[in-house]
């Protein structure tokens, strides 16, 4: 199936959807990927009440349908509506939360060619409202997963668009971010880390 940007680009797949491709199960990660991760770990605070993230669904306009049989219906091409802004968001604390998860198998820096323009525009309006943003950035091959300031990003994306390095080296996000251990319940514990950095004084 084919789908589409609004402008009429082919959407290639990234960060989660590329991630789909089974990793070998362990005890560590058990095969899931960051998305199946973030979205158990949300259950978990939602069903204890701790924070209300969902992941923001991707509206999308079904152009051409084939139906092989009379009981079955086949998507064979579609288009995003709009651009879409960042993967997750709900409250924590009386505070709007708003993150973008992203993967990947690089070991030493993390590409900034897995964001785009308008999801780091989205997240200096978020902040500029008193928001917290932030990017959920897993190593994959490395399996590991940490927590990055949305103004760290940021700046980095802005010096990127005036011709300086287009990734963000791994001991950066080590010395700027934060490091999240995989659980069990929960997966990815981020919000004990969001109230270490965002809300003690």
């Amino acid at each position: 199936m084919a789908f589409k940007y609004p402008g009429g680009k082919e959407y290639r797949g990234n960060r989660l959807n590329a991630a789909r491709q089974p990793m070998a199960a362990d005890y560590a990660n058990r095969g899931m990927t960051l998305e199946e991760d973030l979205n158990a770990t949300n259950e978990y605070y939602r069903e204890r009440g701790i924070a209300v993230i969902h992941k923001k669904p991707t509206p999308v306009q079904i152009v051409r349908v084939d139906y092989p049989k009379r009981s079955a219906a086949v998507i064979k091409e579609a288009y995003f509506r709009q651009a879409s802004t960042t993967d997750y968001n709900g409250v924590y604390r009386g505070k709007y939360i708003d993150f973008e998860a992203k993967e990947t198998k690089n070991k030493t820096a993390f590409p900034l060619k897995n964001f785009h323009a308008h999801q780091i525009r989205h997240m200096e309006q978020v902040m500029a409202h008193g928001g917290i943003c932030f990017a959920i950035l897993r190593f994959s091959v490395l399996n590991e997963t940490y927590l990055l300031d949305a103004s760290h990003l940021i700046a980095r994306w802005n010096e990127q668009e005036a011709g300086g390095r287009k990734s963000i080296p791994k001991r950066e996000i080590e010395q700027y971010g934060h490091y999240i251990p995989l659980g069990y319940q929960p997966r990815i514990d981020y919000i004990s880390v969001v109230e270490k950095v965002y809300f003690t004084v």
